[in-house]
């Protein structure tokens, strides 16, 4: 699983963006409760 620990949202945003686009590419998986995890 991948946690981060990001206090600011300013931060968090474009971390979700990065994420998005390495789901889009079949990078990672994203679980229905929002987190993102590795494809094995």
């Amino acid at each position: 699983m991948l946690e981060v620990d990001v206090s600011a949202r300013a931060k968090l945003e474009p971390l979700g963006g990065k994420l998005v686009r390495l789901v889009d590419r079949s990078w990672l998986r994203k679980l229905p409760d929002g987190r993102f995890t590795t494809r094995l």
